[in-house]
Parts: C-alpha cells; sequence; structure tokens
C-alpha cells in the first residue's frame, strides 16, 4: 500500500514515510538502501548538510530514471553553518551535490543561539526564489515557534524532531497541531534502545507485525510523517508496510504508558 500524502500549510503534499539517510557514509551502502527504498515504494528521502552525503543523493536520485518530480528530497542546513552566517551559500553547494534546482524541503537543522533569526529570513528568500517548494526548521520546541512569530513572514511548514513511544512529546505535538505545522519524526525507533519492551511485543503479535512496525504506526497515528533510518533492505521494506492496519484506542493508551522523555539524539530544550 503506497503511503498517504500529508498536505503541508503551503499546499504541498508530502510523502508520509521518507528514507531516513543519517550515518549513511559509505556509498555502495547509500545506494543499496536507495535501491531498496525505491523498490519497496519509498519517493522520500531525507538528507542533510552535516550528514555528507547529499552527492550520494544527487547521484542516486540522477542515475535511477526518476522524473526529479516525483523524488522528494529533503536537506537541512548544518548547525555550524548557521552559526557563522553562512546559510545563503551553503544552500546553493546543497543543490549541486543533489544535482538540482531545488529541493522539496529546507529545514534548518538545529534552533541556533542568535543566528537562527537571520537565518530563517534565507529560507524565506530562498523558497521565494524557488530554490525550496517548502522551509521548516528541526529540533525546535515551543519556546522557539513561538519566538518565530516575532521575525517570521512565513512560519514554518514543518517541525523535524526526535518522537517515539518513548519519547511522545505530547504538548509539542498539540502544539504543532493548532498551529498547522507538521511534525516530521526523526529517530522513530530510538535508535534500537529498547527493543524489548513487552507491551509493544504484545501489541505486535496482535496484529502480526514487527516490533519496529509498531513504533512506526504510532507516529503515523500521531499525525507525525515518519522517518525510519536502515541500510538492510528486508527492514527498509517492513518499515514502510505500516498502512495496512491501525492500532485500536486500547493499543495507543497501553502505548502512551511507555513514555519516558527518553531522548537518543539532541536536546534541545535547554537552548535559549
Amino acid at each position: 500500500m503506497k503511503p498517504p500524502d500529508v498536505k503541508l500549510s503551503d499546499g504541498v503534499k508530502i510523502p508520509s514515510v521518507g528514507l531516513g539517510l543519517w550515518q549513511v557514509k559509505d556509498e555502495a551502502e547509500f545506494r543499496a538502501a536507495f535501491t531498496a527504498a525505491l523498490a519497496a515504494g519509498y519517493t522520500h528521502f531525507d538528507s542533510a548538510q552535516a550528514y555528507e552525503n547529499e552527492q550520494f543523493l544527487g547521484r542516486c536520485w540522477a542515475e535511477s530514471g526518476w522524473q526529479r518530480e516525483d523524488v522528494w528530497l529533503t536537506t537541512k542546513v548544518r548547525t555550524e553553518t548557521i552559526a557563522v552566517g553562512g546559510t545563503r551559500w551553503s544552500i546553493g553547494r546543497s543543490l549541486e551535490r543533489l544535482q538540482t534546482d531545488y529541493v522539496d524541503l529546507l529545514l534548518l537543522h538545529f534552533p541556533v543561539t542568535i543566528a537562527r533569526k537571520r537565518a530563517w529570513k534565507e529560507l524565506e528568500k530562498a523558497k521565494a526564489e524557488g530554490s525550496a517548494k517548502s522551509i521548516g526548521v528541526s529540533n525546535y520546541t515551543i519556546k522557539h515557534l513561538e519566538e518565530m512569530k516575532s521575525y517570521a513572514a512565513e512560519m514554518p511548514a514543518v517541525n523535524q524532531v526526535e518522537l517515539h513511544v518513548f519519547l511522545q512529546q505530547p504538548e509539542l505535538l498539540e502544539y504543532c497541531c493548532e498551529h498547522n505545522i507538521v511534525v516530521e519524526a526523526y529517530s522513530p525507533l530510538a535508535h534500537g534502545r529498547k527493543m524489548g519492551n513487552p507491551t509493544i511485543i504484545a501489541v505486535a503479535q496482535k496484529h502480526h507485525k514487527t516490533y519496529a512496525q509498531i513504533m512506526l504506526r504510532w507516529c503515523v497515528q500521531n499525525r507525525a510523517v515518519v522517518l525510519p533510518k536502515s541500510i538492510t533492505p528486508s527492514r527498509i521494506k517492513q518499515n514502510i508496510e505500516i498502512f495496512d492496519f491501525e492500532l485500536d484506542d486500547e493499543d495507543m493508551h497501553r502505548l502512551a504508558q511507555l513514555d519516558q522523555n527518553l531522548r537518543t539524539c539532541w536536546d534541545p530544550t535547554h537552548v535559549p
């Protein structure tokens, strides 16, 4: 079953599942994962300047035979670049590496203190000029999003954050929903840190699904676009096969009890 699209505030439709590409720095592994993803039904690929693999993604999609409009490419401006005021210049370099004249989604990777305001204005310009179809942020808290109201001509269409059953962030999810900001869930499997939870095992057995599929389905039913990362073809395929079943109210209630505020990546909550 093809993943449904999610409509962003700017009217653009984003595929609800994307392949996360963090830490995939070997080109042979990257190509194998990309090929497996296309075969499994993915069209959405999530990269970043900091991942140092934009050039692999550019070569892979360009050689795939697919039309540019049929592939969704996301990249993010790296933290160090934001800090030194190099956002504008870096966007052009990303487009060169990605072998395209636009990205579907361009994000600021982190709410860098002081520099984030200027960087956001550069993203707005990039969108106005056609270098990005949609723009957004990553790792922004409610505080950072509220601050944006004072300087943003356009609020972000997306906020990409760590989200999984062990880090549920209900207040942030609700805030983004109320403000028409789509949440993208990175690290939705918590980097495999807790792959033996008996509740998830029981729910997986009930639905005849894998442990990972339950974690991903939880994200989707919380209105998030999900970005599982894998380089294993069988898992890449399994990770997109989450639309032929639904967690019921009892399942969602049981899974809601698993929130531990477990962060496996950055913690932006203390960034002023």
